[in-house]
């Protein structure tokens, strides 16, 4: 857990020394995830997706954003096969399965159970109730912000109810 705080602490302080030189603008999301290792699996998705753009729009947007060892927790062979231009489709599912429309802080879900819709369409569940957990996902580091939106790191890569 040290590690992932210490991380985020540093995602955050790169964020905030960008911002300093660019006259307060943050980075935005892909710029925030491209820059912190754990999260290249996740851009090399999001590259493969087409949703560069999308992730780099005005939002804002929240991300679960799931680590490197969260998709290499993934059964074998499920990201090879998801990263095939033939299933881009399916791609996109899962990654705008991580994205809800909105901004949405920690604070702002604290001691709460909720359900609510992803970009991708279908609902995610959220307990806040006991740390924060997203459709089984725990989060080890929250409120890592950016330009347009807002990153939480997740510790495992979740997948829409009509893909399980």
């Amino acid at each position: 857990m040290g590690k992932w705080l210490a991380s985020a602490l540093l995602v955050a302080a790169m964020s905030m020394s960008a911002a300093a030189h660019n006259h307060g603008m943050k980075k935005d999301i892909v710029a925030i995830a491209a820059a912190d290792g754990q999260f290249s699996t996740l851009v090399a998705a999001v590259k493969a997706a087409d949703l560069v753009e999308t992730l780099k729009g005005e939002g804002p947007f929240t991300v679960f954003a799931p680590t490197n060892d969260a998709f290499a927790a993934l059964p074998e062979g499920t990201l090879e096969m998801l990263l095939k231009p033939e299933n881009k489709g399916q791609l996109q599912a899962v990654l705008t399965y991580h994205v809800l429309g909105a901004k949405v802080m920690s604070g702002d879900i604290a001691g709460k159970e909720l359900s609510t819709a992803t970009v991708q369409g279908e609902e995610v569940a959220i307990d806040a109730t006991n740390g924060v957990n997203v459709a089984g996902a725990n989060v080890v580091a929250a409120d890592i912000k950016a330009s347009n939106g807002v990153i939480h790191v997740i510790d495992a890569v979740i997948l829409p109810p009509s893909m399980r």
